[in-house]
């Protein structure tokens, strides 16, 4: 449905009637980006969608704020749609860590751990101060976005400025090794390295 979708050039439609539709409306067109997206983003990307998603971000509505995250992890999982995320989107979802619903949270977070891969994705999340709310994330053991802000501060860590910030917290990580989640634990480990890397 997605290739077909894309095929018929409808991406465009989508994402303008993301702007005039009913709420309700507005989940099902978000939810049918998020599919296309995993396939192609380059059309989404040519018609701004990341302007009118980052409207959506915050949103009166949790599911809309929550699907409009995930709709911008997909577009972030692309090389070319990282690059506009990390300018355009970084300070948005780093006040989203600190949403009231958890959903919204672990899209948010999602979506930053796949913008901060690259260097300038970095810079923004810490200019954004990104690192107090990742490092509550981690320490919430029921939160759905603990292993996304693990890895995000992971990458963190891998600017000066991150892992210095990051040493005062390592005892935050140390709590992770003990997660009954074996992702959890490994990528504990290996922030907890990173963090403690001496050049």
């Amino acid at each position: 449905g997605a290739v077909a979708i894309l095929h018929a050039g409808l991406i465009p439609s989508l994402v303008f009637k993301l702007k005039t539709e009913l709420d309700g409306i507005q989940e099902l067109i978000l939810d049918t980006l998020s599919n296309c997206l995993r396939v192609e983003a380059s059309e989404a990307l040519a018609t701004d969608a990341i302007t009118v998603l980052k409207e959506k971000l915050t949103h009166s509505s949790v599911a809309i704020r929550s699907k409009a995250a995930w709709v911008l992890l997909e577009i972030g999982t692309h090389p070319e749609g990282k690059s506009v995320v990390c300018e355009e989107v970084i300070p948005v979802l780093v006040s989203l860590l600190e949403d009231g619903d958890a959903e919204v949270q672990a899209g948010a977070t999602a979506a930053l751990m796949f913008a901060t891969v690259k260097p300038q994705g970095r810079f923004s999340a810490l200019g954004a101060e990104a690192i107090p709310p990742l490092l509550k994330l981690v320490a919430e053991e029921t939160s759905k976005a603990r292993l996304s802000a693990i890895k995000t501060l992971t990458m963190l860590a891998e600017l000066p400025e991150g892992r210095k910030t990051l040493l005062d917290h390592t005892d935050t990580f140390q709590q992770c090794l003990n997660d009954p989640c074996e992702a959890v634990k490994r990528a504990a480990e290996i922030a907890i390295s990173v963090i403690n890397w001496k050049p």
